[in-house]
């Protein structure tokens, strides 16, 4: 099994409707830290983003936040663990990625959903060989995946895309899927 050192976490800077989400986030941060994997994700204190980090936090995990300067403020960047300043969103994947061993994607928006697109593609060119997997307990992805299939099955997309972009619906299972 592989040992997992770090996790880069994609989600919404918004907690969104459900109070799951951010429940989810929340036990997802704790898990990081309860297993000694730490959390790479976009550096800010709000939404989903701060749930995630908060509780990994709390738990004594180690947290790395990369976020865009002109974010800082937006976003409230993250103050209880490392923070790296970056000059662009395509800046901050990029080095979201080289720090981290796989991915896990809770709910979020259109940023996330350009993250999780961006590092599939990533993947799928061979320039990434770390796993994806979307987290959701109650079918949140299910049309990004009725998406990804019609674009397998209009021809636009090679077929090996639907196994390298899984899917879990708890955060254990997200772990066990990217070892």
């Amino acid at each position: 099994m592989t040992k997992l050192k770090s996790i880069c976490v994609f989600c919404g800077s918004r907690t969104g409707k459900h109070p799951h989400y951010i429940e989810l986030a929340r036990e997802l941060g704790h898990l990081l830290a309860k297993n000694n994997i730490r959390l790479v994700y976009g550096g800010g204190d709000i939404g989903l983003m701060g749930a995630v980090a908060n509780a990994c936090a709390d738990a004594g995990g180690q947290v790395l936040g990369i976020i865009p300067e002109f974010l800082q403020e937006k976003e409230i960047a993250f103050e209880r663990g490392d923070l790296e300043i970056v000059d662009t969103l395509h800046r901050r994947k990029a080095r979201m990625a080289e720090q981290s061993d796989g991915f896990v994607v809770l709910p979020g928006g259109l940023g996330t959903l350009e993250e999780v697109v961006e590092v599939l593609s990533w993947i799928n060119l061979e320039e990434l060989q770390q796993k994806i997997v979307l987290l959701d307990t109650d079918g949140y992805w299910d049309s990004f995946f009725d998406l990804i299939n019609h674009t397998v099955n209009a021809g636009f997309t090679d077929p090996i895309i639907t196994k390298q972009a899984m899917r879990a619906r708890t955060c254990t299972e997200a772990l066990q899927k990217l070892r």
